[in-house]
């Protein structure tokens, strides 16, 4: 179980990494734990993560709700959603990269990212081999975040096994696990894994 300042320390700690690996571009990303009392601990909006502090993480309820003063991140919802859908999250991570923000347009038609052969699939649960296909689903942006949220729920409904990444077209990815480590090796991989895509895509062209 996680109290709020060990959720804090860790968010803390992501959010400069992921900053410094150049997942983090200005302000954008957010980044959220579940905490022992079902609240969420999650950045608050317009924080940059390379100079994320303490004071930039806040609490929130198991519907978005602020629980402490300041204004939790636009896209609290689709935290949420995830830790009502998956009872194993413990950790939401969001991220911003240049080949899966460009892939993810690219991919115009596409439902989805297929990641096929790569020894690094193994960074998703349930995933003993290369030898194998992993779908990363394709939502298209919105601003309408109730209704993302609703789209989310239906996606994360059909899925067995549960994958836990999707990407927001032209926009980001999403990623999760139960710990904070756990989801900071599952969005790694994963930008990785869409890097790989690009560079593949391009020179299919």
């Amino acid at each position: 179980m996680t109290d709020f300042a060990t959720a804090i320390d860790g968010l803390v700690s992501v959010g400069h990494r992921l900053y410094h690996a150049g997942l983090a571009p200005a302000t954008a990303g957010n980044y959220s734990r579940r905490l022992s009392d079902g609240s969420i601990a999650i950045t608050t909006s317009g924080a940059h993560k390379g100079r994320l502090s303490s004071a930039q993480v806040m609490r929130v309820d198991a519907e978005g709700n602020p629980l402490d003063a300041g204004r939790p991140s636009a896209e609290t919802l689709l935290h949420t959603m995830i830790y009502a859908m998956d009872p194993t999250a413990g950790t939401v991570l969001h991220t911003h990269s240049v080949p899966g923000t460009v892939l993810s347009r690219a991919l115009a038609k596409r439902e989805d990212i297929l990641l096929a052969g790569y020894e690094l699939l193994k960074i998703f649960p349930h995933v003993t081999t290369h030898d194998t296909t992993v779908a990363i689903p394709l939502l298209a942006n919105s601003q309408d975040m109730v209704m993302l949220a609703a789209r989310l729920r239906s996606l994360l409904r059909t899925q067995s096994p549960l994958v836990p990444a999707f990407y927001l077209r032209g926009h980001g990815l999403y990623t999760w696990g139960p710990t904070i480590e756990q989801a900071e090796l599952v969005t790694e991989g994963t930008e990785f894994l869409l890097a790989c895509a690009w560079e593949e895509w391009k020179a299919q062209r």
